[in-house]
């Protein structure tokens, strides 16, 4: 069976630069933890549960492009605001370059994007902050990209309280293959070419050019 190809793209100048900071597949980025774990039937662990291996093993992860000073729900002339700082942001020009999604300025989506959503509140009522990443990634025909956090970080600033009857789990099929990863150094003509084709719409420009309606039932 042949493997199927994901290729992450980017200008020649950011892949050249960051050789140290590509995609990698998720399974080289396994925790110590786990890999410290035994599982026995006198000593059951979670590393005994294949759909957990899964989780930590399955796809591919991006890294930050820079770094970011995230300030959120913090007081700026008496009023709470929310913002961040980037290496990138610094230098412009050299982003704009590089980053076929950086328009010149921090972005977030607004509060008006998710108008009724619990998240709105969650989130203090303040924008959402956007990091924009440098790749544009392709998969082959039918087949289309979910974008999660890692999963089953260590992050431990989150809790909840879930009541009987709320969802917990989210179950996503897909067609079990093999992928190998491609990075692909675009050329100025064809990353200029592309920036335009991004911006053929004012708005749904992803929808009306990319995107398929999937059936779940």
């Amino acid at each position: 069976m042949l493997d199927n190809l994901i290729t992450f793209s980017a200008s020649k100048e950011f892949i050249r630069n960051n050789q140290d900071n590509l995609p990698i597949p998720a399974k080289t980025n396994i925790p110590e933890w786990y890999k410290k774990l035994t599982h026995s039937y006198e000593n059951q662990t979670v590393k005994g549960c294949m759909p957990f291996l899964d989780t930590l093993t399955t796809g591919y992860l991006l890294k930050i492009a820079t770094d970011y000073k995230i300030k959120h729900n913090v007081e700026i002339n008496g009023e709470k605001k929310a913002g961040f700082d980037s290496a990138q942001q610094m230098m412009n020009s050299l982003a704009e370059r590089i980053n076929i999604n950086y328009q010149g300025k921090p972005e977030f989506h607004g509060t008006d994007q998710l108008a009724g959503s619990p998240l709105v509140s969650k989130n203090k009522n303040l924008a959402f902050h956007k990091i924009l990443n440098p790749w544009i990634i392709t998969t082959p025909p039918g087949y289309s990209t979910l974008f999660v956090p890692p999963l089953n970080n260590t992050d431990t600033r989150f809790s909840i309280i879930a009541e009987r009857g709320t969802p917990y789990v989210q179950c996503i099929p897909f067609k079990r293959e093999n992928w190998i990863m491609k990075i692909k150094p675009k050329s100025d003509k064809k990353y200029l070419e592309d920036r335009f084709f991004m911006i053929k719409h004012i708005v749904h420009n992803y929808k009306k050019i990319f995107w398929k309606k999937k059936s779940w039932k």
